[in-house]
């Protein structure tokens, strides 16, 4: 992908950004947990989320699809499905069936793509197996194609090391079907959509005094969903820097979930000095509204608080970080090495080809701005390095390698970039 230099400033509203990729996947999950046809709009209709809207289906749901307006009516028992269970690049889909199917009567192959075979899946894998579960995989059920048997799950208490809405979701979805009252805890709030929808459905989840999460198993099946998908705040936020970094634009970014945990990146460019606006214009499932973003002179910033909200748009933050004046610094983001790439490598790696001065750590990265310069990158695979890299390009021109991982995620991330230049 080639990527030309912006010649001119743009104001542009943007109402055709994809639908939220979280949330989609587990709309078509969660729909599973009713006994009555779910009715989902503006669902993405992204390789993805269309995967696991494959596996939904495998598992006896019958599925209709009108471009994003999707209906499920699930079987009042699930179906063992006769096929392996791709969930494509997604570690998300994978993380949670294994919470959703490790009490579900049957035999389950989760796979995936190369990248997804190499991500870590200990992490759900070893809680999920303390409570019951029987899973396997390679490297001891560290890597995929990951084998679930159902089994009968018990009640828990656990406190997790890790600060993760993927765990996070495995377990309270492992907990509506155990043996008696679950009870998680993190230290740090991670998004909750799990818990806001599994609510809206009706489920018994709420927070404790001592912060923890408590599960009720379910007596009962759910109440269908009913929901629009918004708007994806982190697919949004690559415009949001290509607004920041060009003088004298701006973009609008329309129908946004405006959720706390969805939107701390836009809180940190409005920190380095970008102008960014909120304006909320609805809350049923999630508080939805439009993002207004517009130039400023940005600065150097130290980010090392709720990196779990963020941890998706650092990528891209890296790119207004490297423009900004004066030095910037990303800590606490040791999560960012088990991602679609190694994010901490895939970054300062890149960002060297582009001229820029950068302190690698273990948990992070020092950024030195000023300048960027055109390069050829290599996204390794990783959606999030190759849009954000391609969002540098409007600044100074850049080529990148490997970008068939941007439409497993973003099919029209290109044609909103290519507004940008008109």
């Amino acid at each position: 992908m080639l990527i030309e230099k912006v010649v001119k400033p743009f104001n542009v509203v943007i109402d055709n950004i994809a639908s939220d990729k979280s949330i989609s996947h587990r709309c078509a999950m969660f729909s599973l947990l009713s006994d009555k046809t779910s009715h989902i709009k503006n669902f993405l209709t992204a390789e993805d989320t269309l995967n696991t809207l494959s596996i939904v289906e495998q598992l006896g749901a019958t599925i209709t699809r009108d471009g994003g307006d999707v209906t499920i009516t699930p079987k009042a028992t699930l179906v063992e499905p006769k096929n392996v269970l791709d969930c494509g690049n997604s570690g998300t889909a994978m993380r949670l069936f294994c919470g959703f199917l490790s009490s579900v009567e049957g035999a389950f192959v989760l796979v995936g793509d190369k990248y997804l075979h190499e991500r870590p899946m200990k992490r759900v894998a070893d809680p999920l197996r303390s409570i019951g579960a029987h899973i396997d995989g390679r490297e001891e059920g560290n890597k995929a194609p990951l084998f679930i048997r159902g089994a009968k799950l018990n009640a828990f208490t656990y406190v997790s090391p890790i600060d993760s809405a993927q765990v996070k979701s495995a377990m309270i979805l492992a907990a509506l079907r155990a043996n008696g009252v679950s009870k998680y805890k993190e230290n740090e709030l991670t998004r909750d959509h799990t818990e806001r929808m599994l609510k809206g459905m009706g489920a018994k989840v709420q927070t404790n005094n001592e912060g923890f999460i408590e599960i009720e198993p379910l007596k009962t099946a759910l109440k269908p969903l009913n929901i629009t998908v918004p708007t994806d705040p982190s697919s949004g936020f690559f415009f949001a820097v290509a607004a920041a970094i060009t003088p004298n634009s701006s973009v609008t970014i329309k129908n946004v979930t405006l959720n706390p945990t969805r939107i701390e990146a836009y809180k940190v460019l409005q920190r380095m000095g970008a102008d960014v606006q909120f304006n909320q214009k609805e809350d049923i499932y999630e508080p939805i509204g439009d993002i207004v973003v517009s130039h400023k002179e940005l600065n150097g910033v130290v980010v090392e608080e709720n990196i779990s909200w963020l941890i998706d748009e650092l990528p891209a933050l890296s790119i207004a970080m490297s423009l900004a004046k004066g030095k910037s610094l990303v800590k606490n983001a040791k999560e960012l090495r088990v991602k679609e790439s190694d994010r901490i490598v895939s970054v300062v790696n890149n960002l060297k080809l582009c001229g820029v001065t950068y302190t690698e750590f273990e948990d992070g990265y020092e950024i030195v701005g000023g300048s960027l310069h055109k390069a050829t990158i290599n996204s390794h695979g990783d959606h999030r390095i190759a849009m954000s890299f391609a969002v540098a390009g409007l600044h100074c021109g850049m080529t990148i390698e490997d970008t068939e991982c941007i439409l497993t995620s973003f099919p029209n991330f290109a044609e909103i970039l290519s507004t940008l230049r008109v």
